[in-house]
């Protein structure tokens, strides 16, 4: 198997500027547009091998049954491969996007709910075409929509109606729906946990601990605006907190370089917790363009692939040598 490679190995010539593709109102347009771009673009690198690692093929051998070669990978990579049966490699995935109130923030035409509604959209179309359940918990101060997870006709459709709704909620808390998932989520399978994860630091880790628990694989990503990232304002202004109302007069830059160290502080603690738990987290800002984010989401499921594998392998010696 390949090496897991760089974000940077996408050529970015060919990737799609998020203020052209959010100008798409369909959402399932724009999640088609971003996975076909994906798969190009690995198409063009010189890692586009990677995209076959990922989806489980193996590589023809003479005597399999030539019923079941796929075409379209043979198009894309001049190699003959097989897919492995559904029964041994489908996914059970739930895909849990915030669309509490301080998503609605923006500096720029779009808002972070409406990029993480992409990049959730983007995903589950992504992994529909492989095959995969996918389900759908929405959440602001409380859970607003849930699809459990299936592979059928209309049931893509349905979770693209769910992403659409705008944000609405006054407040967060994502340790109710975390929580909610570990209690209705009863097969072990993978979490996509999509938010700006501005919360407790010590009540966002025991909700991940119960979920890792449970057995569960969890990939989370970071959104946040670039505005927020940086807190480039020149002037001083008016700033309201979107989920309390609380309204305070700050000026940037009095300020910036404390906030720029907290929020720092924070997204590396988040990051923190997800990797000693064994999971993967990525931060993404809403100018970037959405191929990175799946682009890491298939190094995350490679590299636990082979982690597993290690596992597998290192369990099974003291029996092969008893033998």
């Amino acid at each position: 198997m390949t090496a897991a490679p760089p974000s940077s190995a996408l050529p970015r010539a060919g990737l799609i500027d998020p203020q052209t593709l959010m100008s798409i109102r369909n959402l399932e347009l724009r999640a088609r547009v971003v996975v076909e771009g994906f798969w190009s673009g690995l198409h063009r690198s010189p890692y586009h091998g990677f995209s076959v690692e990922f989806t489980e093929y193996r590589q023809y051998t003479p005597g399999d049954d030539p019923r079941y070669l796929d075409w379209r990978v043979f198009a894309r990579s001049d190699r003959y491969f097989l897919k492995r049966f559904e029964d041994e490699t489908n996914l059970r995935c739930h895909l849990v996007a915030d669309q509490s109130r301080s998503m609605s923030f923006s500096s720029l035409k779009y808002t972070k709910a409406e990029y993480a509604a992409t990049l959730a959209a983007s995903l589950g179309y992504f992994l529909h075409l492989q095959g995969d359940a996918i389900g759908l918990l929405t959440f602001d101060e409380r859970v607003r929509d849930y699809l459990p997870p299936r592979h059928r006709f209309g049931h893509l459709r349905r979770l693209m109606l769910s992403l659409e709704k705008p944000a609405a909620g006054r407040a967060t808390d994502i340790i109710a729906p975390l929580q909610r998932v570990a209690e209705i989520v009863r097969k072990r399978g993978l979490i996509v946990v999509i938010s700006d994860f501005l919360a407790p630091l010590d009540r966002l880790e025991n909700a991940l601990i119960q979920l890792a628990a449970c057995g569960h694989e969890v990939v989370a990503f970071q959104v946040l605006d670039p505005a927020e990232a940086t807190f480039k304002f020149n002037e001083p202004a008016v700033f309201e907190d979107l989920e309390t109302g609380r309204t305070l007069m700050i000026d940037p830059g009095t300020v910036r370089t404390d906030y720029t160290r907290r929020l720092e502080e924070h997204c590396t603690a988040v990051r923190e917790i997800c990797q000693r738990l064994g999971n993967t987290c990525s931060r993404l800002t809403t100018d970037q363009p959405l191929e990175f984010a799946l682009f890491d989401f298939l190094r995350s499921r490679m590299q636990r692939g082979k982690a597993v594998k290690r596992v597998t392998r290192q369990h099974s010696a003291p029996a092969g040598q008893a033998r």
